[in-house]
Formats: C-alpha cells, sequence, structure tokens
C-alpha cells in the first residue's frame, strides 16, 4: 500500500511538473512571438521612412540644445501630405527660388495669428507663449518687435538658440510658406548616444 501511495505521488509531481513546464514554454514562444513581430514591424516602418525620407546632417548651433553640429536626423517628407504642421513641430524648409541653404527651426507661428516678440518673450495673439525648455530669451525681435500678421499657409519659425538663429525675425527668412516646407525632423539617428525621437 506504501508503495502504491509513493507511485501515485510521484506520478502526480511528474505531471504536474511536465504541464507547469509546458505551459511556461508556451508562454515564452508567445513572448517570443511577439518580439519578432515588434520588431519586423519597426524595421518595416524604418525602411519605408527611409525610401521617402532624408537624412540631414545638422550643421550650426541654431537649434542647440535639442539639436547639435553632427546629429544625423531623418527628415519626413510625406509627413505634411496628410497632416498640418504643428506648432512646436520641427521642420526643415528653403527659402523661396533658394534651394541653396536649408533651415532647420521650430514652428512656432500658425496662419491666421498674431505673433509679437516683447521683453525677450513671444507672444500669440497677445498671450506670452509657453515654449518650455526649448528656447531661451530672445534678446533681438527682430521684424516681430511690432506685430507679425501671419497670412494663410504662413508659418513663424524659431531657432531653440535665439541668439545664434537666422529665423522669421529677420526679413532674409521671413513668415514661412507652407510650400517652402520639406518636411518633419522625426528621429536622431546619431550619435547612438542621442538616438530617439525629436521633441
Amino acid at each position: 500500500m506504501g508503495v502504491l501511495q509513493k507511485n501515485a505521488r510521484r506520478d502526480f509531481a511528474l505531471r504536474s511538473y511536465y504541464q507547469d513546464n509546458g505551459a511556461g514554454q508556451g508562454r515564452l514562444k508567445t513572448l517570443l512571438s511577439w518580439g519578432v513581430d515588434i520588431v519586423a514591424v519597426i524595421t518595416l516602418a524604418l525602411f519605408a521612412v527611409m525610401m521617402f525620407g532624408t537624412k540631414i546632417t545638422m550643421s550650426g548651433r541654431s537649434m542647440e540644445p535639442t539639436l547639435q553640429t553632427g546629429d544625423v536626423v531623418l527628415l519626413d517628407k510625406l509627413w505634411y501630405n496628410f497632416s498640418k504642421p504643428k506648432r512646436m513641430d520641427v521642420v526643415a524648409f528653403q527659402n523661396m527660388g533658394d534651394d541653396t541653404k536649408t533651415y532647420i527651426k521650430r514652428i512656432v507661428g500658425l496662419p491666421g495669428e498674431t505673433i509679437q516678440i516683447q521683453g525677450g518673450k513671444l507672444y500669440v495673439n497677445g498671450k506670452e507663449a509657453e515654449l518650455g525648455e526649448k528656447a531661451g530669451a530672445i534678446a533681438l525681435p527682430g521684424l516681430a518687435e511690432t506685430a507679425v500678421e501671419l497670412k494663410k499657409d504662413e508659418y513663424f519659425v524659431l531657432g531653440d538658440n535665439p541668439e545664434t538663429s537666422e529665423d522669421s525675425r529677420f526679413a532674409n527668412v521671413g513668415n514661412v510658406h507652407i510650400s517652402q516646407i520639406k518636411g518633419k525632423l522625426w528621429l536622431r539617428m546619431s550619435p547612438f548616444s542621442r538616438f530617439g525621437f525629436i521633441k
């Protein structure tokens, strides 16, 4: 009788072990499958964007600290085919009739808005704009010393480092028309230590 009980306990223990082990392996396979799917989707997405996008190497200090000289960023040229530029987007654009120079700046003013810079601060429609840590004090208001009214499809852009930035405050750049915008910068590819989305 004692032998039968021992055998029964042993059989029960073995069944439990294999059942638990099998369940664990099933969960592991599921997790691995999900992992492979996620990596595949990300890889395909990056491939698609790179096929239709452009890599740009940042030069100059006008977008510090967000972007620094030598940063390699990815420009999505299709983004604005599906949505309009938004405030705080970082965009690449060129002057009308001049494709020799590409500017990289942040949108701070939208079509129909009134922009003014007073006391080192940006005002949109008479209210102080919240730029957070994206921009320092604006010592030189330039054209925005008096109110600048943005027409349809016009945007006002600033560099995150206003002291060194050539942007909408100056006549050689001015308000940026939607047709001048080449795309949205959305991903820093290198250096790897700073890899990530551009905010």
